[in-house]
């Protein structure tokens, strides 16, 4: 009788689902910053709370930027030359990112600017501060929502993490987010499958395709109101906390304003965002697999180094809401043991965890995976729906003409070219031919080991009617699949 409409079950509307994971269908608040059309804003601070659409801007700018490439092929989308060159380049990351630091590097290696030891450790002190921000301020709390903050550890944060130069909690949140939800696609901000260099460094220093725009539901983070404050002014608090601050505090302590800049600084700014690179780059290339391998991410102890903990990335990808990335007593994760550590002070709560269970089935799987792909590789015999099935006379006919037949478990074995070979001795193979030895295979006479099985499932030729369940049972028990087949 054939389905009709009314006998299936409705189906997940999928344009709605899309709507709903990009928060679309949410009247959130539009917060924007920048220096003008320099950071595509015009308007800082003139935000209306009650119309104004967070979504509907990135929604009008999405159809601009579709219509505007309509007939023409966006500049990613075309050759380098020598005369558009430069339009390839993001030139605002390219100033943050390499140009600043080239003129620390310089100051410091040319001796003009002389490092010394308490502002080298101040600059490790400060460079700590920085990176817990960014690993457990808007990684975890705000990307992931994998524990809840009070304001003053989130203000925290957020003072400190944009003193890491790596955008504001709102920009690096829906980046973030994007990855998780596009991981290794085209939508995937920084696309490990297109190399090392572009997943580090490149996307953010080329011009993004925006026929690959993506976007993710950020209306919790748009709902704080320090994410909405440190976005409006990012670009103030960011020049203070990144490169003021640390050369008046090393002015106040050691008098050495200009060696606080430089270090405190200038390259503590370009080693952090180095360390913070290396969770899209390194993360997603070196290392193992061990709760799946379906998509790039790895997990690695020399990147959880580097990265505060966070080199763990095959775990966080399969349990992203978890607040820790190290689940192993011995494994370096600093960023869990702050989140702890706050929680026992009262300035974080609802730390979230996988159930060991979820994460046990995760390893599992993986192990079975791999264990499957090496298995396929093996020769595990004829397998049991592809050997014909012969009933009693027509195994007696086959005897006449091949002796070397015995009947185990229910499937006929040619075991002619083992007859010397046998360990047992070649007068006791001789007995069982043409017999069923079942019972003297499996303990009555021996109880042969994985290994005898395995050899023996090579020799199969048929499998016979009576004994179709035995087969099978037998095939089970040795982890072979009938594939939803019936023998008979």
């Amino acid at each position: 009788m054939a389905d009709t409409k009314a006998d299936k079950m409705e189906q997940v509307d999928l344009v709605k689902a899309n709507i709903l994971a990009a928060g679309a269908n949410k009247e959130s608040v539009r917060v924007v910053n920048g220096l003008g059309s320099l950071m595509g804003s015009k308007n800082m601070v003139n935000v209306d709370f009650d119309k104004d659409s967070n979504m509907d801007y990135l929604l009008r700018k999405d159809q601009e930027e579709k219509d505007r490439y309509k007939n023409s092929k966006h500049i990613s989308e075309q050759p380098w030359t020598i005369h558009n060159w430069h339009q390839h380049l993001n030139w605002l990351n390219m100033v943050l990112v390499v140009g600043i630091p080239l003129a620390g590097w310089y100051f410091a290696l040319s001796g003009k600017v002389p490092l010394h030891m308490n502002v080298l450790l101040f600059s490790i002190a400060y460079y700590v501060l920085g990176g817990v921000s960014i690993t457990a301020g808007y990684h975890r709390l705000w990307s992931h929502r994998a524990y809840s903050a009070r304001w003053p550890l989130r203000l925290f944060f957020a003072i400190f993490g944009a003193a890491s130069v790596e955008g504001s909690i709102k920009w690096w949140g829906h980046s973030h987010r994007i990855h998780h939800r596009y991981t290794d696609t085209v939508r995937d901000p920084y696309d490990a499958r297109r190399g090392l260099w572009y997943s580090h460094m490149g996307w953010m220093l080329l011009q993004p395709n925006p026929k690959y725009r993506a976007r993710a539901d950020i209306a919790d983070l748009t709902d704080d109101w320090i994410v909405r404050f440190q976005h409006r002014h990012y670009i103030p608090i960011m020049a203070f906390s990144a490169f003021i601050l640390p050369a008046l505090l090393c002015k106040y302590l050691f008098n050495d304003f200009i060696g606080g800049l430089v270090y405190g600084g200038v390259l503590r700014v370009f080693a952090i965002q180095q360390a913070t690179f290396c969770i899209n780059s390194l993360a997603h290339y070196l290392g193992d697999q061990p709760f799946d391998d379906r998509r790039t991410p790895r997990d690695n102890w020399i990147t959880a180094l580097v990265t505060f903990g966070e080199g763990y990335h095959n775990f966080h990808h399969e349990f992203p809401t978890d607040y820790r990335n190290a689940i192993k007593w011995y494994q370096y994760d600093p960023t869990k043991v702050f989140i702890f550590l706050s929680s026992l002070v009262g300035l974080s709560f609802n730390l979230k965890k996988f159930s060991q269970n979820a994460i046990q089935q995760g390893l599992v799987q993986q192990q079975q995976k791999k264990i499957d792909r090496q298995r396929s590789h093996l020769n595990w015999g004829t397998p049991l729906t592809q050997l014909p099935v012969w009933d009693k006379q027509q195994f007696m006919e086959n005897i006449k003409t091949n002796p070397g037949l015995v009947i185990i478990s229910g499937i006929v074995h040619d075991v002619s070219n083992y007859i010397t070979e046998h360990p047992g001795g070649e007068t006791l193979i001789q007995a069982a031919l043409g017999k069923d030895a079942t019972k003297a295979f499996n303990g009555g006479v021996y109880l042969h080991s994985n290994a005898a099985h395995n050899v023996l499932a090579t020799m199969r030729v048929a499998v016979v009617k009576e004994g179709v369940d035995a087969a099978a049972k037998f095939a089970a028990r040795r982890g072979e699949s009938l594939e939803g087949k019936k023998l008979i």
